[in-house]
């Protein structure tokens, strides 16, 4: 079944701004691990981990849901199919992969803030690489996923093939209208 054209924009819309939205939301987090590790003003190393664990819950997990399921409605409702191009098998992994890292980092997360929170705590032990590697790979991911939106590398899988060779078939014998 394909969605009409004034919900397939609706539907391509939500994806394009939620997919966006968590690109930006991982850029931010970012910038905040970037400076939890490098500032020597222990506040705001502080705080920096202390508004990293509530935005992530709030803001990069949603998102990451979001575009995951608006994702698999554009795939699956519109001519693009989930499996008959490689490049959205492509998204699919990268969005799948990228939401498991982030929902078990969470814990990471939960542990860093709860330690950061504790006044007598050593910032040492909050102040590692972690947090900006993983938004880092994330940032990537997420770049790789754009360009293959964007520019739709050709390649069709063999279910692919199968599914317009047989859409073909059953045209030139008159079961399915052209379009």
């Amino acid at each position: 079944m394909i969605m009409p054209p004034r919900l397939r924009k609706f539907a391509l819309t939500a994806h394009v701004t939620t997919s966006v939205g968590w690109l930006g939301a991982v850029t931010c987090f970012l910038a905040l691990s970037v400076i939890g590790l490098t500032s020597q003003d222990p506040p705001t190393v502080r705080g920096v981990y202390q508004v990293m664990k509530p935005a992530a819950w709030l803001v990069l997990v949603p998102l990451a849901l979001a575009a995951l399921l608006t994702g698999l409605i554009q795939s699956l409702f519109t001519t693009w199919g989930l499996f008959r191009h490689y490049w959205v098998l492509f998204k699919l992994l990268i969005n799948v992969v990228a939401t498991v890292v982030l929902l078990q980092y969470m814990e990471t997360f939960n542990v860093l803030a709860g330690v950061a929170a504790d006044p007598r705590a050593d910032l040492a032990s909050v102040r590692n690489a972690s947090p900006a590697l993983h938004a880092t790979l994330a940032l990537l991911l997420l770049l790789v996923a754009v360009v293959l939106a964007i520019y739709k590398p050709r390649g069709m899988t063999r279910y692919g093939w199968r599914r317009q060779h047989d859409l073909r078939r059953r045209r030139n014998h008159g079961v399915v209208p052209a379009q």
